[in-house]
């Protein structure tokens, strides 16, 4: 796909996403009220990070004390996982497409150091500083975007900066429907093959999955030790 396709693409979610952040962003960002309040919300990003990290620490850490980590989140919205992954992990950096979702993001998590946020172009993680990071996440971001070539690029991305050995864990829309998808809310649908192609085409090791078929298709990509 020519760079200015997915400049367009790029556009269209952040046009998207900042008019849902000013309608009702926690409602967007968790389908499941339409009035959170503070403390509802963030909630349920810590049971999240029960649910997908405390229970994976081994894949996660390799060993590492967590406090020693950097770790980086694609697509933080209001910050719901990220200041979960703040009580967790040592440096938390997010990035996401939207700066009406980062400045509220920063907003409420102003008060903690080891947060890091960065409003990115959707495609690539230019915007960051150069940090090598020890784990990189993704839970209910990819679902949404519409287009496979941004998927591959972000897995390039995090493969360039993640450390070797290190692991990309993240969930995408596995419901793969014929034709391409231009919603930047269904997103495009992911199935094994074409995991398998992210994978070789970024250089990670694809060594986990689950959830094929299904909207919460999770996938381990582990960058190789050697490279």
């Amino acid at each position: 796909m020519a760079a200015e396709d997915l400049a367009q693409i790029a556009s269209k979610m952040r046009t998207e996403w900042d008019e849902r952040a000013r309608e009702n962003a926690r409602f967007y960002v968790n389908t499941a009220s339409t009035e959170w309040s503070d403390d509802e919300f963030f909630e349920t990003g810590e049971r999240n990070i029960e649910q997908y990290i405390l229970t994976d620490m081994g894949n996660i850490c390799q060993g590492k004390p967590p406090e020693q980590m950097s770790v980086l989140e694609i697509g933080c919205g209001a910050g719901r996982l990220t200041r979960a992954l703040a009580r967790v992990f040592g440096q938390v950096y997010a990035v996401d497409v939207s700066p009406e979702m980062i400045q509220i993001a920063k907003d409420k998590l102003a008060a903690q150091p080891n947060v890091h946020l960065y409003n990115n172009n959707g495609v690539d993680l230019a915007v960051l500083p150069d940090v090598t990071f020890d784990f990189a996440f993704s839970y209910i971001v990819f679902q949404h975007i519409p287009s496979f070539e941004v998927l591959l690029s972000y897995c390039r991305e995090v493969a360039h900066r993640l450390r070797p050995g290190g692991l990309f864990k993240f969930q995408v829309q596995g419901c793969k429907e014929p034709g391409l998808q231009t919603d930047t809310w269904i997103g495009v649908g992911v199935s094994e093959s074409d995991a398998a192609e992210l994978a070789r085409a970024s250089g990670f090791e694809h060594r986990y999955s689950n959830g094929i078929g299904t909207q919460y298709y999770w996938l381990w990509f582990f960058k190789s030790p050697d490279a």
